[in-house]
């Protein structure tokens, strides 16, 4: 196999997507799987249907595409408001999207009416992270203009936390959230099919003893890929944890000072930090680098450490054996590391 390469555990993944969608219909929480780390890759939206999804979600127009082109014909959700500049591929791709601008939803509109076909949408609700959302205060307005819409149907509402100031899902903006959804069908005579109450960082708030209301969707990505809820990283219990590993390749061995000569500037990405002399260090480079992957996503065995990284090159030091000229390195990666990993043409991807 190439390198540097992602091994991806098909089985694994399904298994912690099949755990989640049966711990949450006791709770009437239906679970969408978003498949945009693996930039819709085909592989991950069957393996996710097999296990039990029936709808799933992407952020990204170019991911539901392939997934259409692939046969995926499951309704999709796409979960970053539509750009303007995409709202025909939207229509015809997306069953429904998430939205916080009415000239957006009006654009949405006018392309479904021409192309003969209805679009769902759900309101996004703004609780406190200020990412995307509606002000509370303006939501009636928005719901009232997205409801005269030809070729429109608002499907529900929904909210997004955590991803900006780490602000957490808890009994009381789920209990708010609830609560404005109740309001709308009060004023509107109406029913909402969706509350969506958010991401992967809503689990503990989930599986607390006093969630019981009416939010009734979570939209997961790193509980099913990692095993882990998003807000403590604890793990799930009965979930893999181990589904994703990089590997890469030893390609220069070295015993080096660990400290650096010469007069010191900024480096190619314009930092500055500084090092402590060690003595001499047993070094090695491998063939992975900024271009490749985040380094911070990256979790090192043991007795190896991450020392500094490059557009090309990443620096590791060892306290045991020193390492070979063509030695694999395996490594476990988080959500930030799968993100880039997957996202560069030089990292080659293994499904087993």
């Amino acid at each position: 196999m190439s390198n540097p390469r992602l091994q991806i555990d098909s089985i694994k993944i399904a298994e912690n997507a099949a755990l989640l969608i049966k711990m949450l219909k006791p709770l009437s929480i239906d679970v969408v799987p978003v498949t945009k780390v693996f930039m819709g890759h085909p592989v991950i939206a069957r393996l996710l249907i097999d296990a039990g999804a029936t709808t799933l979600a992407d952020s990204r127009i170019e991911n539901v595409e392939r997934m259409r082109r692939a046969g995926i014909k499951v309704p999709i959700m796409l979960i970053r408001t539509p750009m303007l500049s995409q709202v025909e591929q939207v229509v015809l791709n997306c069953n429904v999207s998430l939205n916080t601008e009415l000239s957006t939803i009006q654009a949405l509109s006018s392309t479904a009416k021409k192309l003969g076909v209805f679009h769902q949408v759900i309101i996004m609700v703004e609780l406190g992270d200020l990412r995307e959302g509606v002000m509370p205060d303006d939501l009636i307005k928005i719901i009232k203009e997205t409801r005269s819409l030809p070729h429109i149907s608002l499907k529900g509402i929904g909210a997004n936390l955590t991803c900006r100031y780490g602000i957490a899902p808890d009994h009381h903006n789920m209990a708010f959230l609830a609560k404005i959804a109740s309001e709308i069908e009060t004023k509107f005579q109406l029913k909402l099919d969706i509350i969506s109450g958010g991401n992967s960082a809503n689990l503990l708030w989930a599986f607390s003893s006093d969630n019981i209301n009416r939010v009734n969707q979570l939209r997961l990505g790193e509980s099913i890929y990692f095993g882990v809820e998003a807000l403590k990283k604890r793990c799930i219990i009965g979930a893999h944890t181990d589904t994703v590993k990089l590997i890469a390749e030893v390609i220069e061995s070295n015993r080096k000072p660990s400290m650096p000569w010469g007069k010191r500037h900024k480096n190619a990405f314009g930092e500055q930090y500084e090092t402590t002399n060690r003595g001499d260090v047993d070094q090695a480079i491998l063939a992975l680098g900024r271009q490749d992957v985040d380094p911070q996503g990256l979790i090192s065995p043991q007795g190896l450490s991450i020392v500094s990284s490059s557009s090309d090159h990443i620096v590791i030091e060892s306290t045991d054996t020193p390492l070979q000229i063509g030695q694999e390195i395996e490594f476990k990666i988080d959500y930030v590391g799968l993100l880039s990993a997957m996202t560069s043409p030089y990292v080659n991807k293994y499904f087993t």
